[in-house]
């Protein structure tokens, strides 16, 4: 469906506007709000350079954009997404580790500031 719509990155899906979403979702292929996800995934991709997997960790780990990300505790956040990794993978799958976090609320907080 965002293929056939012109959207075909994650770059075109950041950019979409609420209106576009709404048209989008009136055919009934997927809900407004599940594209608003997308969307804020997409954003999450774009602007701090993350892999979709971790966008998406981020997301469910309660973190919506870059401006919550930037303000948020490191270390009530990585509790956080160890906690959610932990639910999801089990114990076999490495953690994200708190250098890397850091890094993504770096980015965050400069983006903040270019914005």
């Amino acid at each position: 469906m965002l293929r056939a719509a012109g959207i075909g990155d994650w770059g075109g899906l950041a950019q979409l506007e609420d209106a576009r979403l709404r048209q989008l979702a009136a055919p009934g292929q997927a809900s407004e709000a599940r594209l608003k996800r997308l969307r804020a995934q997409a954003r999450l991709i774009v602007d701090l350079q993350l892999r979709p997997e971790e966008a998406s960790l981020l997301l469910h780990a309660g973190i919506p954009g870059a401006a919550a990300l930037g303000g948020a505790d490191p270390q009530r956040l990585l509790n956080q997404v160890h906690r959610l990794q932990r639910r999801l993978t089990g114990p076999s799958v490495p953690l994200l580790a708190m250098a890397t976090l850091r890094l993504w609320i770096g980015r965050a907080q400069a983006s903040r500031s270019r914005n």
